[in-house]
């Protein structure tokens, strides 16, 4: 009954998804509605990875790679092994199909190479996503350079927003339980966190795969959202857009982060009838941002606490 209270208004928001999504497809053009979930998605994104980046204070450039695990093995699962299921047993096991997939990829690369720090981890990792890209690529199983398509439109408004609902809540609890207090010590001095006795390779390995776990959540939701996928989205682009939002929102507030890919999300939407031109006015937008504010939005605080907009520069 404990856990029911806790969690009572968390499960009344995640239900509520459905009814506002259906008032939503029915007053809002299929155009902004479409925007309106990828910026779910970009949020889950920008969300799981400040978990890595932001709060353990390592430096991923794969996560496209765990996006990309996430959204072929739940597209290959939804074609050949749940077809013709209900959506309501077909959604959840192909997101989970896809998120397991893609944390397993974050063990599998965060065993060997989170011993690494810095630039060392940033290149280990930028190769991981361009490994999983090159390898999909030239399976001809999965689509090839084809691309794979024919995924149903299990996707939609509401369990986008579910799912980012969740992805948040069980961030937020994390971060900030005793769990959260071993991550932060990893991020200010390592050598001082594993002199403490704190296992800093097990929870920078946490981290990771929960991070990747989330991307691939993330992935399935696209695949299915758009019913066609092709290497193309999961480029090393696509990671440093996800860290452009992480590092804007502020390295260390998953508040900051929602708020990063909600606005860069609009923004490159907004500026496509420029063209070429629209990446130059994106740049200069990025460096004006970060030469006034280099902390980010909300730097390392939450949006609840106010009292960052009182401090010229966030900490």
């Amino acid at each position: 009954m404990e856990l029911l209270k806790r969690n009572a208004v968390p499960l009344l928001l995640v239900a509520a998804q459905w009814p506002v999504g259906w008032l939503l497809s029915q007053t809002v053009n299929s155009y902004y509605l479409q925007i309106i979930v990828y910026i779910g998605i970009n949020a889950m994104l920008a969300v799981s990875l400040n978990l890595i980046n932001g709060i353990t204070g390592q430096f991923s450039l794969g996560h496209a790679g765990f996006m990309a695990v996430g959204a072929y093995v739940s597209a290959a699962c939804s074609l050949f092994l749940v077809n013709g299921w209900p959506a309501a047993l077909a959604l959840p096991a192909i997101l989970l199909a896809g998120g397991l997939a893609a944390a397993l990829a974050g063990l599998v690369v965060g065993l060997p190479t989170l011993r690494l720090r810095g630039d060392y981890l940033a290149i280990t990792t930028l190769g991981f996503g361009e490994i999983i890209r090159v390898v999909i690529l030239n399976t001809a199983a999965v689509g090839g350079a084809r691309g794979l398509g024919g995924m149903p439109p299990l996707s939609d408004f509401a369990s986008v927003y579910a799912c980012t609902i969740v992805c948040v809540l069980v961030i937020w609890r994390l971060v900030h339980s005793p769990l959260g207090k071993a991550f932060t010590a990893v991020r200010e001095d390592e050598i001082a966190a594993a002199a403490m006795g704190i296992d800093t390779t097990r929870y920078k390995i946490t981290a990771f795969v929960l991070g990747a776990f989330w991307a691939g959540v993330a992935g399935a939701l696209f695949a299915h959202f758009i019913g066609y996928i092709h290497t193309n989205s999961f480029t090393f682009l696509k990671s440093v857009e996800v860290v452009v939002m992480v590092v804007l929102g502020g390295m260390g507030s998953i508040s900051g982060a929602i708020i990063a890919a909600a606005v860069l999300t609009v923004l490159t939407e907004a500026l496509r009838f420029l063209a070429d031109y629209r990446m130059i006015i994106y740049s200069v937008l990025l460096i004006v941002m970060m030469l006034t504010r280099p902390g980010g939005l909300l730097g390392r605080h939450e949006i609840t606490q106010w009292r960052f907009w009182s401090s010229r520069t966030a900490r």
